[in-house]
């Protein structure tokens, strides 16, 4: 098999059906098969994959055990050259699996590819990342990419025809050699969820392979579905993953320097976000009161993350 594409789902039934039949719609030019993960879902996920979708196949987990562990289920489980990782949030424009395919078989130095992603509305998502450093994550967390980018890449200025040498790539589509996989290891199930696949890029790349953001692959991400349901724990786990992981690549004094910048960048965001309340409209109010909840969440976690 050529290709395996692996989607992990935890109550997106409709999103996940249009993403299967987006990938049927728009298939590689390879022979391919389609897993779909189920991490416990309460919605009719499994029986809509089951009814209409006869040809994936399904795993069903009895426990949500979270997006690493679930993606590491069916790449054991699949034998293929490739792997696709795609969330149940997009939808696959034409041609995209191919180009990744196509690149990464052209550059044999490449060990993964990433595609860009769009928002529903047609216009750019982020996509790739510089790696997480503790520098780079003061500068992204007091808002300064704004005036110079450094804790982000500038993509908005990127030509769009040019595939791009890149840190990280985002996990919602994501090709990898299974040569690689076998070689690096697969994703941490360490994480939960979130910076999995940067842990995972950071290996990629200390092993000695490249990643690249390929323009020419386009997939529409609609961003959150699963998680927006649970948002308060997994704004939490969105920080836990980033201090897992300065705890394993950094070590245990990095984390603790990381933890005490999210210390300082959540202050402010608590401490000034009512003082805006009367100035902004309803659905913004609403925001930035639960933002302002979340960081306060954060504190009080932070010393057990």
């Amino acid at each position: 098999m050529k290709l395996a594409i692996i989607v992990v789902s935890w109550n997106t039934s409709e999103l996940l059906a249009a993403c299967l039949k987006s990938v049927y719609a728009y298939p590689p030019q390879c022979d391919f098969e389609m897993w779909v993960v189920d991490n416990a879902s309460k919605d009719d996920s499994v029986a809509m994959v089951q009814q209409h979708f006869p040809q994936v196949r399904l795993i069903v987990n009895e426990a949500n055990v979270g997006f690493a562990q679930a993606n590491n289920q069916a790449i054991c489980d699949s034998d293929s050259e490739y792997v696709l990782l795609l969330n149940p949030d997009t939808e696959v424009k034409p041609g995209a699996i191919q180009h990744l395919i196509d690149f990464i078989e052209a550059h044999p130095k490449v060990g993964a590819t990433g595609s860009r992603l769009l928002n529903p509305d047609g216009s750019l998502q982020i996509s790739c990342h510089p790696m997480p450093t503790l520098a780079r994550e003061f500068w992204r967390m007091f808002y300064m990419d704004d005036f110079f980018p450094y804790g982000r890449y500038p993509m908005r200025r990127w030509d769009m025809e040019t595939p791009r040498d890149v840190d990280v790539i985002q996990g919602a589509s994501f090709l990898l050699r299974r040569t690689v996989l076998n070689t690096v290891g697969f994703l941490d199930d360490t994480y939960f969820m979130y910076s999995e696949e940067v842990d995972l890029c950071f290996r990629l790349q200390k092993a000695g392979w490249r990643l690249y953001w390929v323009p020419q692959s386009q997939v529409t991400h609609y961003g959150g579905q699963s998680t927006r349901q649970v948002a308060q724990k997994m704004f939490i786990e969105l920080y836990r993953g980033k201090v897992i992981f300065f705890r394993k690549h950094y070590g245990a004094l990095a984390a603790n320097l990381y933890k005490s910048i999210l210390f300082l960048a959540a202050l402010p965001r608590i401490v000034f976000a009512p003082l805006f309340l009367p100035l902004q409209s309803k659905p913004k109010r609403e925001a930035l009161q639960r933002l302002a909840q979340f960081y306060r969440r954060l504190v009080v976690e932070l010393p057990r993350l």
